[in-house]
C-alpha cells in the first residue's frame, strides 16, 4: 500500500513545476490552496452522499470511488503545503495501539 502512496507523492511533487494546462493537478496548484480545499470539500460531500446511498443499496463501489477522490485531493492539499503522504502514514502509525479516547485526551487545548 505504501508503494502507491510514495509514487503518488512523487507525482504530486513533479506536477508542482508543470504548466497549469499540462495536467489537472498542475492546474489545481496554479489556482492555489483555496481552490484545492474547495475540491476537498466537494469530494467529501460526494463521499457522504455515496455512503448514504451505499447503506441503502448494499453496493459500496461508488463510495470507494468518492473516498479515493477525497484522499487524492487531501494529498494534493498536503503537497501544496510541502508535506508528503508518508507524513500521514507516519501519524497513523504513531496512533496505532493507542486508544482513540486516550489520544484525544492527550491533545493540548487550542
Amino acid at each position: 500500500m505504501s508503494d502507491i502512496l510514495t509514487a503518488l507523492g512523487d507525482m504530486l511533487e513533479q506536477r508542482k513545476s508543470a504548466a497549469p494546462d499540462s495536467s489537472y493537478v498542475a492546474s489545481l496548484y496554479h489556482k492555489g490552496l483555496n481552490k484545492i480545499l474547495e475540491k476537498v470539500g466537494e469530494e467529501t460531500t460526494e463521499a457522504i452522499i455515496a455512503a448514504k446511498d451505499a447503506e441503502r443499496s448494499g453496493n459500496n463501489d461508488e463510495v470507494i470511488y468518492e473516498v479515493a477522490d477525497v484522499w487524492f485531493h487531501t494529498l494534493v492539499a498536503l503537497a501544496q503545503l510541502g508535506e508528503r503522504p508518508e507524513a500521514v502514514v507516519n501519524e497513523l502509525a504513531r496512533r496505532f495501539d493507542v486508544s482513540g479516547l486516550e489520544e484525544k485526551a492527550s491533545r493540548t487545548p487550542k
